[in-house]
């Protein structure tokens, strides 16, 4: 466009309809529905998920980045549940409840590592990584028939796409791949694969797991509490729902919000993104609303000079924007060239009204001194960015701010309010507009799994 990005409602980037980031058309059906507030609070309801959603859809439980090589594994905890994720001899994975058939204890108690076989700290019963039994301590002393079926480790459906490992509690879910709502290549684009974890924070909320997906599923209240992102996003997000609860909303950056007033002046923001990709501030002679643009230019050249073909792949709009997708029901990822942000909004094992923020960032890292990992990541001075080292979980208790940068701390404060909020007797429950469209896109696909229609 000859005058650079412009914001309308309802957003639309106007990409062609066979591109991945074609506007979806807004559903005629997608109803005025004013969901009971109860869901956020109560245990009757917090125990209608664990019998009607949690078992019965694919849970994000790692990334394979985290398990390379033969033995390495992962622990992935969901609510009061356990399960090791493992790298097998024939580069497969495998996941397995992390609960030992003799006494139900943790067969793991570290939340990663790599072995030759698993051991059970409690009485040292083997098993193998593919989760068959290896040796029972003194078995002369058990009865052949107790133990005839050889007890191993008890196995969890599990599959793969775009380098995100995918877990199925009762096993009767659809194929992931059909599953999942999203087209063909939008998550394998990314190389997801090739990406290593430089950071992992799990801190825990006080709110319902709900309130917490609610909060990042809209950009609507971006300039009300998180101002300062003004200067370089616009709150206006292109919306776009797709099956089984899937959802994503595109988020322009490397521009000013509409509700600026000031269009003329290239904002700070923009002139440190700019200076990320390449571009020195001083010598850019364009308009604010070609900052985007301009960023977009950059990096695909830049992709060009340090061997990135998979930019290949994304569209310029990928190149900038960082597409917010929700993978139905806890589970958010942030979608940039560099890196991806990963969330998952976990549920508390006994409390509705608290939730785990899981937050895993993960980059590609490229081995160039003109490469900079871009600010967005938040990542603290001194963070190890190369991958070579998979850091530790951070665990942040509740009452302390979780360090996740500036922006994402507002938003512990936020919705923490929300959520008390929600169980007052003057709230009747939420008044969903166009701009929180996923929130009523996800809602309506949960009250179907807890309704029994799915």
């Amino acid at each position: 466009m000859p005058d650079g990005f412009r914001a309308e409602w309802p957003m639309d980037l106007n990409a062609p309809k066979d591109s991945l980031e074609a506007k979806q058309p807004r559903p005629a059906d997608i109803g005025l529905d004013v969901v009971d507030p109860e869901r956020y609070y109560t245990r009757d309801y917090m125990q209608k998920e664990w019998r009607s959603l949690w078992p019965r859809v694919w849970l994000l439980a790692g990334v394979t980045p985290d398990i390379k090589e033969p033995g390495d594994f992962t622990v992935f905890t969901h609510g009061h549940e356990e399960f090791i994720i493992v790298r097998q001899d024939d580069g497969g994975v495998k996941a397995f409840y992390n609960a030992c058939p003799h006494r139900g204890n943790r067969v793991c108690l570290t939340e990663q590592g790599s072995v030759p076989k698993f051991a059970c700290p409690f009485h040292g019963w083997q098993f193998h990584c593919d989760g068959k039994l290896a040796k029972i301590t003194d078995e002369e002393t058990f009865d052949p028939e107790l133990i005839k079926h050889r007890p191993g480790l008890t196995e969890v459906r599990c599959d793969i796409v775009g380098g995100l490992i995918f877990i199925n509690i009762d096993g009767e879910a659809p194929p992931l791949k059909e599953w999942i709502g999203l087209p063909e290549g939008y998550i394998e684009n990314y190389e997801i694969e090739q990406m290593n974890a430089v950071r992992h924070v799990r801190s825990e909320w006080k709110a319902n797991w709900k309130t917490g997906v609610d909060a990042f599923y809209e950009t609507y209240h971006l300039p009300h509490i998180h101002p300062q992102t003004q200067g370089v996003m616009e709150d206006f997000s292109q919306i776009d729902l797709y099956p089984n609860g899937f959802s994503r909303m595109i988020v322009p950056i490397g521009v000013k919000s509409h509700r600026v007033k000031d269009q003329d002046t290239i904002d700070p923001y923009q002139q440190h993104m700019m200076q990320e990709a390449g571009i020195d501030p001083e010598t850019f002679d364009g308009k604010p609303a070609e900052v985007r643009e301009a960023i977009q230019k950059a990096k695909r050249k830049r992709g060009k000079k340090f061997g990135l073909d998979y930019y290949d792949k994304l569209t310029d709009g990928q190149l900038s924007d960082s597409w917010a997708t929700g993978f139905f029901p806890n589970v958010q990822i942030g979608m940039h060239p560099e890196g991806v942000f990963i969330m998952r909004f976990i549920p508390h094992a006994s409390d509705p009204e608290r939730f785990y923020y899981d937050n895993i960032t993960m980059l590609r890292h490229v081995e160039d001194p003109g490469y900079t990992t871009p600010a967005w990541m938040g990542l603290p001075e001194g963070t190890d960015v190369t991958g070579e080292i998979r850091p530790e979980i951070e665990h942040v208790p509740p009452d302390v701010k979780p360090d996740l940068g500036e922006v994402l701390d507002q938003d512990v404060e936020l919705v923490a309010a929300v959520q008390q909020g929600v169980k007052s007797r003057g709230f009747k429950g939420p008044l969903w507009c166009e701009q929180e469209d996923r929130l009523r896109h996800f809602h309506r696909e949960l009250d179907r799994y807890i309704s029994g229609e799915k």
